[in-house]
Protein backbone atom coordinates (compact mmCIF):
# COMPACT_ATOMS: atom_id res chain seq x y z
CA UNK A 1 0.00 0.00 0.00
CA UNK A 2 3.15 2.20 0.52
CA UNK A 3 4.39 1.86 -3.00
CA UNK A 4 0.71 3.06 -4.31
CA UNK A 5 0.89 6.25 -2.18
CA UNK A 6 4.66 7.27 -3.25
CA UNK A 7 3.61 6.18 -6.68
CA UNK A 8 0.14 8.74 -6.70
CA UNK A 9 2.63 11.46 -5.07
CA UNK A 10 5.21 11.16 -7.62
CA UNK A 11 2.81 11.72 -10.20
CA UNK A 12 1.07 14.48 -8.72
CA UNK A 13 4.31 16.33 -8.58
CA UNK A 14 4.72 16.04 -12.18
CA UNK A 15 1.06 16.39 -12.79
CA UNK A 16 1.90 19.58 -11.07
CA UNK A 17 4.75 20.33 -12.86
CA UNK A 18 2.95 19.47 -16.87
CA UNK A 19 -0.06 22.30 -15.84
CA UNK A 20 2.14 25.12 -14.37
CA UNK A 21 4.44 24.76 -17.21
CA UNK A 22 1.46 25.39 -19.59
CA UNK A 23 0.03 27.78 -17.03
CA UNK A 24 2.91 29.53 -17.06
CA UNK A 25 2.78 30.18 -20.71
CA UNK A 26 -0.45 32.61 -20.14
CA UNK A 27 -0.64 36.41 -19.55
CA UNK A 28 -1.06 37.38 -15.93
CA UNK A 29 -4.78 38.56 -16.41
CA UNK A 30 -5.66 35.08 -18.41
CA UNK A 31 -4.02 33.00 -15.29
CA UNK A 32 -6.66 35.85 -13.23
CA UNK A 33 -9.58 36.12 -15.49
CA UNK A 34 -12.78 34.74 -14.18
CA UNK A 35 -13.67 31.75 -15.78
CA UNK A 36 -16.83 30.97 -13.84
CA UNK A 37 -14.87 28.27 -11.71
CA UNK A 38 -15.30 27.52 -8.36
CA UNK A 39 -11.93 29.75 -7.25
CA UNK A 40 -13.38 31.72 -10.20
CA UNK A 41 -10.05 32.13 -11.68
CA UNK A 42 -6.77 29.37 -12.52
CA UNK A 43 -4.40 31.35 -10.42
CA UNK A 44 -7.97 31.18 -7.66
CA UNK A 45 -7.86 27.02 -8.33
CA UNK A 46 -4.25 26.89 -7.95
CA UNK A 47 -3.70 28.28 -4.81
CA UNK A 48 -6.91 26.26 -3.74
CA UNK A 49 -5.10 23.43 -4.47
CA UNK A 50 -2.22 24.45 -2.51
CA UNK A 51 -4.16 25.60 0.86
CA UNK A 52 -5.95 21.95 0.97
CA UNK A 53 -2.41 20.60 0.80
CA UNK A 54 -1.22 22.81 3.16
CA UNK A 55 -4.01 22.52 5.90
CA UNK A 56 -3.81 18.34 5.62
CA UNK A 57 0.12 18.25 5.91
CA UNK A 58 -0.23 20.18 9.20
CA UNK A 59 -2.84 18.28 10.53
CA UNK A 60 -0.60 15.10 9.41
CA UNK A 61 2.21 16.89 11.28
CA UNK A 62 4.23 18.27 8.23
CA UNK A 63 5.60 21.96 9.16
CA UNK A 64 4.80 24.47 6.54
CA UNK A 65 2.32 27.56 6.44
CA UNK A 66 -1.06 27.02 7.51
CA UNK A 67 -3.59 28.80 5.78
CA UNK A 68 -6.77 30.26 7.40
CA UNK A 69 -9.79 29.59 4.74
CA UNK A 70 -10.20 27.06 1.81
CA UNK A 71 -10.39 30.01 -0.89
CA UNK A 72 -7.33 31.66 0.56
CA UNK A 73 -5.30 33.39 -1.91
CA UNK A 74 -1.72 33.09 -0.61
CA UNK A 75 0.53 33.63 -3.34
CA UNK A 76 -1.12 36.43 -6.44
CA UNK A 77 2.22 36.16 -8.18
CA UNK A 78 2.62 32.87 -10.34
CA UNK A 79 6.12 32.27 -10.07
CA UNK A 80 6.00 32.44 -5.99
CA UNK A 81 3.19 30.11 -5.59
CA UNK A 82 4.41 27.55 -8.39
CA UNK A 83 7.88 27.24 -5.88
CA UNK A 84 5.79 27.04 -3.33
CA UNK A 85 4.00 24.09 -4.70
CA UNK A 86 6.89 22.74 -5.53
CA UNK A 87 8.15 22.48 -2.48
CA UNK A 88 4.86 21.66 -0.97
CA UNK A 89 5.25 18.84 -3.42
CA UNK A 90 8.44 17.73 -2.05
CA UNK A 91 7.22 17.64 1.61
CA UNK A 92 4.25 15.64 0.25
CA UNK A 93 6.53 13.24 -1.04
CA UNK A 94 9.02 13.00 1.88
CA UNK A 95 5.32 12.35 4.00
CA UNK A 96 4.60 9.45 1.63
CA UNK A 97 8.05 7.51 2.30
CA UNK A 98 7.32 8.11 6.01
CA UNK A 99 4.80 5.69 5.53
CA UNK A 100 4.42 2.20 6.69
CA UNK A 101 1.38 -0.17 5.99
CA UNK A 102 0.68 -0.03 9.77
CA UNK A 103 0.79 3.78 9.87
CA UNK A 104 -1.54 3.73 7.28
CA UNK A 105 -4.19 2.03 8.75
CA UNK A 106 -3.80 4.23 11.72
CA UNK A 107 -6.86 6.61 12.63
CA UNK A 108 -5.76 11.01 12.63
CA UNK A 109 -8.34 13.09 15.41
CA UNK A 110 -8.43 16.78 13.85
CA UNK A 111 -10.73 19.70 13.20
CA UNK A 112 -11.84 21.17 9.99
CA UNK A 113 -11.33 24.73 9.01
CA UNK A 114 -15.17 24.97 10.37
CA UNK A 115 -14.61 23.61 14.12
CA UNK A 116 -16.13 19.92 13.54
CA UNK A 117 -14.26 17.03 14.72
CA UNK A 118 -13.25 14.23 12.84
CA UNK A 119 -11.68 10.89 13.02
CA UNK A 120 -10.61 9.58 9.64
CA UNK A 121 -8.03 6.70 8.27
CA UNK A 122 -4.73 8.24 7.28
CA UNK A 123 -4.72 6.04 4.07
CA UNK A 124 -8.56 7.69 3.46
CA UNK A 125 -6.77 11.27 4.10
CA UNK A 126 -4.12 10.71 2.11
CA UNK A 127 -6.07 8.85 -0.95
CA UNK A 128 -8.26 12.60 -0.41
CA UNK A 129 -5.10 14.47 -0.49
CA UNK A 130 -4.26 13.19 -3.70
CA UNK A 131 -7.84 12.76 -5.79
CA UNK A 132 -8.24 17.12 -4.65
CA UNK A 133 -5.38 17.42 -6.19
CA UNK A 134 -6.46 15.71 -9.55
CA UNK A 135 -10.22 16.91 -9.11
CA UNK A 136 -9.26 20.63 -9.14
CA UNK A 137 -6.25 20.62 -11.49
CA UNK A 138 -9.30 19.18 -14.28
CA UNK A 139 -10.76 22.78 -13.45
CA UNK A 140 -7.66 24.20 -14.85
CA UNK A 141 -7.64 21.81 -17.34
CA UNK A 142 -10.87 23.38 -18.69
CA UNK A 143 -10.16 26.47 -17.85
CA UNK A 144 -7.16 26.54 -20.51
CA UNK A 145 -9.38 25.14 -23.09
CA UNK A 146 -12.07 28.21 -22.14
CA UNK A 147 -9.15 30.67 -22.58
CA UNK A 148 -8.48 28.32 -26.28
CA UNK A 149 -5.61 27.37 -25.24
CA UNK A 150 -4.27 23.61 -25.89
CA UNK A 151 -4.40 22.01 -22.08
CA UNK A 152 -1.63 19.26 -21.56
CA UNK A 153 -2.14 15.54 -20.96
CA UNK A 154 -1.78 15.35 -16.99
CA UNK A 155 -3.99 11.17 -17.14
CA UNK A 156 -1.73 9.02 -14.57
CA UNK A 157 -1.19 6.82 -17.71
CA UNK A 158 1.40 9.24 -19.22
CA UNK A 159 3.14 9.42 -16.08
CA UNK A 160 3.53 6.09 -15.87
CA UNK A 161 4.28 5.48 -19.32
CA UNK A 162 7.44 8.30 -18.56
CA UNK A 163 8.86 6.02 -15.96
CA UNK A 164 8.69 2.78 -17.25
Amino acid sequence: MKGHFENFAAYNSWANDTLYAAVGDLSADQRNQDLSGFFKSIMGTLNHILVGDLLWMQRLGVDGPVPKVLDEILHSDFDTLYCERKLADGRLIHLMHQQTDDSLRTYLDYKTTQGDECHDQISAILSHMLNHQTHHRGQCHHMLSQLGEAPPSIDMIYFIRSIT
